[in-house]
């Protein structure tokens, strides 16, 4: 699995919008400046969040981006998987391959399912909410004082 950075910054955009979900739509110039993102690249990837129904838009003065659900009902791994694609580090691992010759007598494959299989356990029970929560109580901390 490797993150592009179309992929780095639509799940920064996505985590940015589940941290200010109770406040509605944000606008891209805010999003931008918050995750210190390139406006018209940023463009891209919210249209690209968009069409996978991550997220939604509105239009006119009050209008922005929001997510199209709420943060716990966003999967980590599905935002990966459809911004960049499989998560298998190898073309062998994913379902319905046979170009290989030595598919059943390879002993990398079974070392690159597992490979899979954690990566997979690990994103596909990760949301938003999860991740937004986390920042928060982060923020928490540093924010106490004596």
């Amino acid at each position: 699995m490797k993150i592009t950075y179309k992929g780095d910054y639509a799940l920064k955009a996505l985590l940015d919008l589940a941290i200010h979900y109770e406040k509605g739509v944000s606008t891209i110039n805010d999003i931008a400046k918050r995750i210190d993102a390139p406006v018209k690249f940023l463009e891209q990837v919210l249209l690209d969040l968009k069409k996978g129904g991550f997220v939604e838009s509105k239009r006119g003065n009050v209008g922005g981006y929001q997510l199209a659900q709420h943060p716990n009902q966003i999967v980590l791994g599905d935002v990966v998987r459809y911004i960049d694609g499989p998560i298998e580090p190898i073309a062998c691992v994913g379902k319905g391959y046979s170009n290989c010759a030595d598919l059943d007598c390879c002993v990398f494959k079974g070392v690159w399912e597992k490979v899979a299989q954690s990566t997979s356990d690990i994103i596909d029970h990760i949301t938003f909410g999860d991740l937004a929560t986390r920042v928060n109580v982060k923020n928490e901390i540093f924010a106490y004082s004596i």
